[in-house]
């Protein structure tokens, strides 16, 4: 959800409000899987009590995003605060989300544009190591790659046959485990998953394409991925600098789902 939030508009809180026309990026399909609104308010409104106007939702969902990580044995990262809240959210600005359909290319194009590297897009990709995804998003891969009716060759065979168990042709809701085996446990076990052609979209199989992102991938499966936390934490701090607002731009929130 941090992730989502900073690639839209900035890292601004605009992932939390809410439209009564159910416009907002939230509404956005990239963002119907995305989980824990009630634990960010939750959080807030704690904060609220002892200390108004404070802290903005920005703040409290990068610090959420941190500690959901370390409760499930994932990495700590200092994460600096100070952060305002953005007024606006449309579900259309969700289209500068990376596309889980994206190819390397545009993948590199979308993270350079937020200030981040090669590096960094296959460290965050890594993300995927927990979490949900639904079978919408991957329909087309598994049934119909080339409108022949066939699957992408990029996947193991034996993964779309499981796949196809668990999504039928015309179910596009169902979730599906972006890291079969470990989806709640934080770990590099993505990175093997991604190395035998199990990577669930497009932008995970992809990064197998490009030199620099391979090479980050196989050095993680052969040490078991022994610098992995590190690097998480190194660009989870880099992310949560993208085009935030300080000083007198934007808002502190009173409630997250709402400008003031």
């Amino acid at each position: 959800m941090h992730f989502h939030d900073c690639f839209v508009r900035g890292c601004d809180g605009s992932i939390l409000l809410k439209s009564p026309n159910n416009d907002a990026e939230r509404n956005a399909v990239p963002n119907l899987s995305l989980r824990g609104y009630e634990v960010v308010d939750a959080a807030k409104s704690a904060l609220e009590k002892k200390c108004p106007g404070v802290v903005s939702c920005t703040d409290v969902l990068s610090l959420v995003a941190r500690d959901a990580v370390v409760v499930i044995n994932g990495p700590w990262w200092p994460v600096p605060l100070g952060r305002r809240d953005g007024r606006i959210s449309r579900l259309a600005d969700a289209n500068s989300l990376p596309s889980p359909f994206a190819g390397i290319a545009a993948l590199k194009q979308n993270f350079f544009a937020k200030g981040l590297n090669t590096k960094d897009l296959v460290v965050l990709s890594g993300g995927h190591t927990i979490g949900i995804s639904n079978c919408g998003l991957i329909n087309s891969r598994i049934y119909n790659f080339t409108g022949r009716g066939d699957f992408d060759p990029a996947m193991n065979p034996s993964y779309v046959r499981t796949l196809k168990k668990r999504c039928k042709p015309t179910d596009f809701r169902s979730a599906v485990e972006m890291d079969p085996g470990s989806v709640k446990k934080f770990d590099s076990h993505y990175f093997n998953i991604v190395a035998q052609k199990k990577g669930l979209f497009t932008s995970d199989s992809t990064l197998l394409d490009d030199p620099e992102t391979k090479s980050y991938i196989e050095t993680q499966v052969s040490t078991g991925g022994s610098s992995f936390a590190k690097d998480f934490s190194d660009s989870m701090l880099k992310l949560g600098f993208v085009e935030i607002l300080t000083g007198n731009q934007g808002e502190i929130r009173r409630r997250c789902a709402f400008p003031n």
